[in-house]
């Protein structure tokens, strides 16, 4: 639903060309409009920069360049940057204007999703981001609100570079970006590569298995601690009886090292594809437990471009860089533990060392020190050794227990009298010094023995197996040739086989590690080779709405060709009539769909047959595909002959097949007696012949001077009721 609210903007033309409509929404970053560009007569998204980034001149010059690369990113699966500029000081974006709703209405309406749904939707997300970086983009914020999923069943992500560029402009220590679902490295203010949105990917998709986000707080900086420090859990955890090959697929892209993480999208949808083919059925469709406050009910679309609707659940922030995150200690964790130093008895390092809670201080702590230390944790205070009742040699700072009770006295002397008697059976020096001669020889072995391991070492990971190499690229060769290249690079591959939509089948399609990688020699390397695409059966659609159809063609990952109407007689309007490829048929994801859609009954005109025999009017309306009706009332008409249709209803207009059109026929016309009026006034005559329905022409002679009827036509017989009766008047 588009905000009708007041906003300044709305009503004015940005840049002499984009025409603001309304406005749609407000994010943490830029308001979003629906404008219409002039020049090319197209509605589009125009993204107004908030204020505080406009007025940075840095700012809007990486802006600039990040826009017109986004521009050249063409991809199905991404949302279209058109224009970028500044008008005085209106910064803005022109952006693709998509009808539909993002991942997030979705998620608010459905809560967790079945693994075959979550699956199909990510799959696109995954695709576009995979175009992304290998175009050389990091999206830097990705999550639900970005995630479009249009009307027409087609699935994009958008706001590629936004975040990138006001990350880049700022010096302040922060960066952009949602919570929920940053990376670690992003949280550290370390560089961010492909696999820093692999990682949102993961706590995207662990959401949309789970209804539910894998770290929570009270603030941002809580949950950016968790993102350091925490390991997301598995799916299944939540929605007992998840398959393991999905909880290991979010576990994966959600390492906190980025080392541990797919390299990039593309090997992502790659493994994801790989687990969506190999799953069962029942893997596929499990049900999760219903979120409270979801009933299920499909989401209800909503017209705006969702790309740039910045949800309350989620909205881009700055976030404060954790400069030091290991100074966020939550309560009740396990304390850090000061393990004290040994030393020999009587003095430093000695027997006293290992009572517990000893803690050794320095020789330069100055002679000032208070006569008792609190020591953090320890629960002890530390005093001078002349404060102590022994009388063993004690270092300069020492603790002081508290003062036991009898019975802890009597445990403690116990113990005291066992230490003393293992140290007395203790020998202070060994009985037998050995040979210098024969330790000088022990020497010798030991240096041999360490330069032949380090040779042998030198070898291994030089030369050798351990050596360090690249991994070559593979990518459209065949298993023979991949598998010499591969052993030529010292590597030694094994392979399996996967559906891949572009690479010819017996192809390899590439590796794990991919090429590029270095890695030991003897570390495994994969290979793997094309099946061709993966044909899937095409759902029937006939018999169902069009709005159906589409939803059934985005849960099959295909794609909608055209649309056309056609009347049918015994179809409704907007049931879908049928379809191509037919249903049942094997194809691969993305295949258009044409549908054709019933307009229901076509109408037809209405002929006119009025004046007409009544035969040949029945032939008339039966051969424009109607049925004609005779009336069982026949009627007068002065005008139409008898055994004629006298009238018709309905007389025109239109009306489906088979519709009755009701003829009436006409009777002829009503004869009336006509009386004589010869010798009686003209007046009288013409009033009493008009009242029975005659038309009266007088015809005068001498100019009628004594008002006379001498003569009448007809006279004393009958005639059709209108006709004319002629006077003769004198």
């Amino acid at each position: 639903m588009q905000e009708h609210v007041s906003d300044p903007l709305v009503g004015t033309l940005v840049d002499n060309r984009y025409a603001v409509l309304s406005k749609l929404a407000r994010g943490g970053m830029s308001t979003v409009y629906l404008a219409m560009d002039q020049r090319l007569e197209r509605e589009v998204a125009l993204k107004v920069l908030h204020p505080y980034l406009s007025a940075d001149e840095t700012f809007l010059d990486r802006l600039g360049r990040e826009a017109k690369a986004a521009a050249r990113l063409s991809h199905p699966h991404v949302v279209g940057v058109y224009d970028q500029g500044t008008d005085n000081s209106t910064a803005y974006l022109v952006m693709e204007y998509i009808k539909g709703h993002t991942l997030r209405d979705l998620l608010n309406n459905k809560g967790p999703l079945p693994p075959r749904l979550a699956l199909a939707l990510i799959d696109p997300v995954v695709a576009g981001l995979a175009a992304a970086h290998a175009a050389g983009f990091i999206h830097r914020d990705v999550k639900p609100e970005n995630v479009l999923i249009a009307d027409d069943g087609r699935i994009k992500i958008g706001d590629f570079g936004l975040a990138r560029a006001v990350t880049t402009a700022t010096s302040t220590g922060a960066l952009i970006g949602t919570v929920a679902y940053l990376s670690p490295e992003l949280v550290l203010t370390k560089p961010a590569d492909a696999r820093s949105d692999v990682y949102s990917v993961g706590i995207m998709l662990y959401e949309m298995l789970t209804g539910r986000q894998p770290f929570s707080g009270e603030s941002t900086i809580q949950v950016a601690y968790q993102h350091v420090h925490a390991t997301v859990g598995p799916p299944s955890a939540v929605v007992p009886g998840l398959a393991a090959e999905v909880d290991e697929l979010v576990q994966w892209c959600t390492a906190n090292d980025p080392e541990n993480r797919p390299v990039d999208a593309a090997a992502l949808l790659q493994e994801l594809r790989h687990i969506r083919t190999n799953l069962t059925d029942p893997e596929l469709d499990l049900q999760p437990p219903a979120r409270a406050g979801h009933t299920g009910m499909p989401p209800v679309p909503v017209q705006h471009p969702t790309e740039h609707i910045a949800a309350a659940h989620n909205p881009t922030e700055f976030i404060p860089a954790v400069q030091n995150p290991t100074e966020f200690i939550s309560q009740g964790s396990n304390p850090t533990t000061i393990m004290p130093p040994s030393r020999p008895p009587g003095g430093p390092g000695g027997q006293d060392a290992q009572r517990p809670g000893y803690a050794a201080q320095p020789a330069s702590q100055p002679a000032s020190q208070p006569a008792a230390w609190a020591a953090p944790g320890s629960g002890h205070a530390l005093t001078p050794p002349g404060d102590r009742d022994d009388n063993r040699q004690a270092g300069p700072w020492e603790p002081v227990a508290p003062l036991p009770g009898k019975r802890e006295q009597r445990r403690l002397d116990k113990e005291s009298e066992k230490a003393r008697a293992r140290a007395a059976a203790t020998p202070v020096r060994t009985l037998r010094e050995g040979s210098p001669r024969r330790r000088g020889v022990l020497w010798v072995v030991i240096l041999v023995i360490a330069a032949l391991l380090a040779t042998g070492a030198g070898w291994f990971f030089g030369m050798g197996p351990g050596a360090a190499a690249s991994i070559p690229a593979v990518a459209n060769k065949t298993v023979a040739q991949a598998q010499q290249i591969l052993d030529q690079a010292g590597f030694r591959a094994t392979t399996s086989d996967v559906f891949d939509d572009d690479v010819p089948s017996g192809l390899v399609v590439g590796s794990e590690p991919g090429a590029g990688v270095e890695i030991r020699k003897f570390q495994p390397v994969s290979l793997f080779v094309s099946k061709g695409p993966q044909l899937f059966p095409l759902p029937d659609f006939a018999g169902g709405t069009l709005d159906e159809a589409k939803t059934g063609l985005n849960t099959a990952e295909m794609a909608l060709g055209a649309v056309t109407e056609a009347f049918d007689e015994k179809v409704p309007a907007g049931v879908v009539l049928s379809q191509d490829p037919a249903g049942g048929t094997a194809v691969r994801h993305g295949t258009p769909v044409a549908l054709t859609v019933s307009k229901g009954p076509q109408p037809l005109p209405v002929p006119s047959v009025v004046g007409q025999k009544e035969d040949a009017a029945k032939k008339a309306i039966e051969a424009a595909g109607l049925k004609a009706e005779v009336a069982a009332e026949e009627a007068f008409d002065a005008k139409v002959p008898e055994g004629s249709v006298a009238s018709q209803s309905p007389a025109n207009g239109t009306l489906t097949r088979g519709g009755t059109v009701t003829l009436t026929i006409s009777k002829g016309p009503r004869m009336v007696d006509v009386p004589s009026f010869i010798g009686k006034q003209a007046s009288d005559a013409r009033a009493a012949l008009e009242k029975l329905g005659f038309v009266v022409n007088e015809d005068k002679i001498l100019g009628g001077f004594f008002g006379t009827v001498r003569a009448q036509d007809p006279v004393n017989t009958k005639a059709p009721f209108g006709s004319v009766i002629t006077l003769t008047v004198v």
